[in-house]
């Protein structure tokens, strides 16, 4: 069998200050990513509760719209992916990933309708989806190999830093500006031209890349030959996570459903984001000394408690300590699955790998979301998180499994 783990990793030296070793473009691109999310984040923690209350939408409808969002985000990630790896342009990419994302935060304040909200909704996603494979490959490209982890760790920290400050702004300025949610929504739009600023600025594209200029790859049979086994168990892995964690929107909704006041819902999205940001850099350190396959079943553990708590919920406090075990199952995960796919790809094929794992895992975002507001209408709130949790438990035996298997025939399963 074969391991999750690349066959040669580069020895790691003394990871102690693992920030200070970084260079200045990772952080530039966290705070890149911080600023962007304080906006989202903004916009997505009162969009769920827009639909349902302020346009009359359903579960079903809002599962639909941020399902479809999603897989959007995914086949765009897919094309930007090869064509950063084909142009060698990361940056402009991310640039004009980012920038379509900044020019949509207005429209939600002045939606009128569903569509209105579903045409932004979309657009942000397609910005997501140009950035995203780019990104992470930039990352890989700057970070130094032996680094990568903490790297994306530390990424994936200020990405998460802004992921809880945008929610408190949310929850701030309700109470400031007595439930109006379109007015609150419009403090998403500078962050989010802020973001796009820093990177035009700060971030610089590296001179000499890991791979020659000449070798301009696209997707095609021959190169997809070159993505070995390693790299599309990362992938099948990623979805069935993808498969058991829905949309956060049904997080947001459930705050409500328990009895959290409209006006502190977003609270839902700062604990879990807390638990994230606090954890996520150490969770992507540890990625780079011990066991992937380790780190991913107490990521699924985790997932698995998360949903439970949420399922058996019956007042806001109980919701808001699954939204934390929600969060610290995203530490032990999401870092660990880019560093995953970085290890296992080529390097001239970066961007394809990241595209085509981020395709696969929309569109297993957009089959759980449409099952989790199917379920929700059907038979309730706790049906939907049981189903997620029940997700998560295949995905943790079967990973055992696969251990067990790889230990029988004697070849390792982490290295």
């Amino acid at each position: 069998m074969t391991s999750l783990q690349p066959s040669n990793p580069e020895p790691i030296s003394s990871n102690k200050g693992f920030y200070r070793k970084l260079p200045k473009g990772i952080w530039a691109l966290g705070f890149v990513s911080m600023f962007m999310d304080i906006s989202s984040e903004l916009v997505h923690s009162l969009l769920p509760i827009l639909m349902a209350t302020t346009l009359g939408a359903s579960v079903v409808t809002i599962g639909i719209v941020e399902g479809f969002a999603e897989a959007a985000a995914a086949i765009t990630k897919v094309f930007s992916g090869v064509i950063s790896d084909y142009f060698q342009k990361r940056k402009f990419l991310a640039v004009v990933g980012y920038g379509l994302a900044a020019i949509t935060k207005p429209i939600f304040p002045l939606a009128t309708s569903i569509g209105w909200v579903f045409g932004a909704r979309f657009v942000d996603r397609i910005g997501k989806g140009i950035r995203g494979a780019p990104r992470d490959a930039l990352v890989a490209e700057i970070a130094p190999a032996q680094l990568r982890g903490a790297a994306y760790g530390l990424r994936q920290a200020l990405d998460s830093v802004g992921a809880f400050v945008g929610p408190l702004l949310a929850v701030a300025f309700m109470i400031w500006l007595a439930n109006d949610i379109k007015a609150v929504l419009w403090v998403a739009v500078l962050p989010a031209f802020i973001a796009v600023f820093l990177l035009i600025i700060v971030v610089r594209e590296p001179e000499s890349l890991n791979h020659a200029a000449a070798h301009r790859n696209l997707l095609t049979f021959n190169n997809a030959k070159r993505l070995r086994l390693r790299y599309w168990l990362v992938v099948g892995l990623g979805a069935v996570f993808t498969l058991a964690r829905f949309s956060e929107a049904f997080l947001i909704l459930r705050a409500q459903d328990v009895g959290l006041a409209i006006g502190y819902v977003p609270v839902i999205m700062i604990v879990m984001n807390v638990a994230y940001s606090i954890f996520a850099y150490p969770a992507g350190a540890a990625a780079d000394r011990f066991s992937a396959s380790t780190l991913l079943l107490c990521g699924l553990g985790i997932l698995v408690t998360a949903d439970i708590v949420l399922a058996i919920a019956t007042s806001p406090g109980i919701a808001l300590l699954g939204s934390a075990f929600w969060g610290l199952h995203m530490a032990f995960t999401q870092g660990l699955l880019s560093k995953l796919v970085a290890d296992t790809a080529p390097a001239d094929l970066r961007g394809t790998a990241f595209g085509i794992f981020n395709l696969i895992s929309g569109g297993a975002l957009l089959l759980a979301s449409v099952i989790a507001g199917s379920l929700w209408s059907m038979f309730g709130a706790s049906a939907t998180f049981i189903a997620g949790a029940s997700f998560a438990a295949l995905a943790a035996m079967g990973l055992l499994l696969y251990r067990s298997n790889v230990r029988t025939t004697g070849h390792r399963v982490d290295t």
